[in-house]
């Protein structure tokens, strides 16, 4: 018996067989059912959406013996010679190779008559948006007006290139990507039906590949089931497909929120040995991100048939939004500049290294302890933690490391205390705007400055109490901010007054230079004290 590939096999034939497009299969049975059809229907949308398909159901559904329905019988003549793509009222044509004008009309020629077998004379042109100027304009009157016995079904992959006048003829329907969850659940269902065994992974990663296309899909998993001799596994489709196991992308990120430059090298240097696809790696990477950046702004946006999921939801909470939106923009920056790089492994290191340091506020390996993320199952290979010696942390910043416990926390430590927090962005914008107010119990009340209300962000307070439970060494506390008028430093009030102190100091100091002076005698030079910056260290 000769085998059939399985996107021939299992491609519909009719509206219930079809996955996905229900907005279009629905209006289509409803014209159907109630007679209400259009001459002239154009199906738009990107390579194996089902245009085709769709338009074969819908010659099916016009000629069936047992009448014009949306349900059409598959049994009948009518029906099975059309799955055969042998019904002599379907015209069939390829516009990409029959481009010329003298092609349009040789096809015309013929609408005039009536169907041979059936109830409509069916053009079915594909690629349609392929033909010439000319031969739309020798298409149009035709398809203007049609004789009654006559349909056109035109599908095409790029609808932009079709002339206005063609389209204000045409019913228009487009045709949806489908998403991989969508095809990953008929690929399941396949594969049970083949009986033939399949990892979910796998199949999940056949679907990401396919790009919203379930004919790829079918063609991917029919050369998987080749690759792996007959059991679908996720390694041998990872090695087809020349992907990577996601948990690179979730290591090199966790290094990232780790703040690791050492452990995000070595994690580049296990992935390179894995020889991938360095493009297909930044895509996957910023698949992740956007997931994450999802889940942070809706805690319920993941279902479980999202590959990596526990991952996704550790590494939303150790990565700021911030810091997933500046990860996200280099990555895709990346995709371009990796093609210009000497070599696709340096330019993969150096859009790493970039993430890294382009952080706003990063601190080196070294300057303080790195959190980690918890492996569910011990799959997740947290990266290696760094503590900072003794000898490295200068003597005057050491009463203000966060090395107090609750109770001697006090609003004359709460500047240097918030200084040396692992919190960044809004969480960060929160804490130095507030101040210590009081403790009671295991309660730490906080004054957000009325200024700055609109850093009140439930989310950045669960952050910023984290960070305190953190550093203080007691999970049992929670925090408590008030909304006031205040008459006290904050840290970022602070802050700013000492950023001015050590300007006017930079500036007075320029000024008394004696070489400055020099300068200003003997060639009237004059200082322009919006370029003067401090070289002084902080605090």
């Amino acid at each position: 018996m000769i085998y059939q590939v399985l996107a021939r096999k299992w491609r519909p034939h009719d509206f219930s067989e079809m996955v996905g497009q229900e907005h279009v299969v629905k209006a289509l049975s409803n014209a159907l059912n109630t007679d209400r059809l259009h001459h002239a229907y154009l199906l738009t949308g990107t390579r194996g959406v089902g245009k085709t398909t769709i338009a074969r159901i819908l010659a099916k559904s016009l000629n069936c013996e047992q009448g014009v329905t949306s349900t059409p019988c598959g049994q009948c003549s009518a029906c099975s010679e059309i799955d055969e793509a042998r019904f002599v009222d379907l015209i069939e044509v390829d516009a990409a190779s029959r481009t010329k004008v003298e092609d349009t009309r040789e096809l015309l020629e013929n609408v005039q008559y009536a169907p041979t077998r059936g109830r409509y004379k069916v053009y079915l042109i594909d690629e349609v948006h392929m033909l010439t100027k000319h031969s739309f304009n020798a298409l149009l009157k035709t398809l203007e007006e049609p004789p009654p016995h006559v349909k056109f079904l035109l599908a095409t992959t790029d609808p932009q290139q079709l002339p206005p006048t063609v389209l204000s003829r045409c019913l228009q329907f487009h045709l949806k990507s489908l998403p991989v969850a969508q095809i990953q659940t008929h690929l399941v269902y396949i594969m049970e039906q083949e009986g033939i065994e399949a990892d979910a992974e796998a199949l999940y990663e056949l679907a990401h590949a396919a790009n919203g296309s379930m004919r790829d899909a079918l063609s991917l998993l029919d050369q998987a089931i080749s690759f792996s001799g007959g059991k679908v596994n996720t390694a041998d489709v990872r090695s087809m497909l020349g992907t990577i196991d996601r948990n690179h992308v979730f290591y090199l990120l966790s290094a990232l929120a780790n703040n690791n430059a050492s452990t995000l090298l070595q994690q580049t240097t296990e992935l390179a040995e894995q020889a991938p696809d360095y493009r297909a790696v930044i895509k996957d990477m910023l698949s992740v991100l956007q997931w994450i950046a999802t889940l942070q702004l809706v805690p319920d946006a993941l279902n479980d048939e999202v590959s990596g999921k526990e991952y996704i939801e550790q590494l939303a909470q150790q990565i700021s939004p911030e810091d997933v939106q500046l990860y996200y923009q280099i990555a895709l920056l990346g995709q371009k500049d990796i093609e210009l790089a000497p070599d696709p492994r340096g330019g993969f290191d150096m859009l790493m290294l970039r993430m890294y340091a382009f952080r706003p506020g990063q601190m080196q390996d070294g300057d303080n302890v790195k959190r980690v993320i918890a492996k569910p199952g011990a799959v997740l290979k947290p990266p290696v933690t760094s503590v900072a010696k003794p000898s490295a942390v200068p003597s005057a910043q050491k009463d203000s490391r966060p090395k107090l416990t609750s109770t001697e926390l006090t609003q004359d430590n709460w500047i240097g205390f918030v200084k040396n927090l692992q919190i960044s962005g809004l969480t960060r914008e929160l804490a130095v705007n507030s101040v210590f107010d009081r403790l009671e119990g295991q309660l730490i009340h906080l004054c957000l400055d009325e200024a700055h209300i609109q850093l009140g962000n439930p989310r950045a307070e669960e952050r910023l109490q984290t960070a305190l439970c953190q550093s203080l060494g007691d999970d049992t506390i929670k925090l408590i901010i008030h909304t006031h008028v205040l008459d006290r430093e904050t840290p970022a009030k602070q802050q700013l007054r000492s950023d001015d102190e050590r300007l006017l100091a930079a500036r007075d100091s320029i000024q008394q230079d004696p070489q400055v002076k020099v300068m200003q005698d003997v060639f009237q030079a004059e200082v322009v004290e919006t370029s003067v910056r401090s070289l002084l260290p902080e605090g």
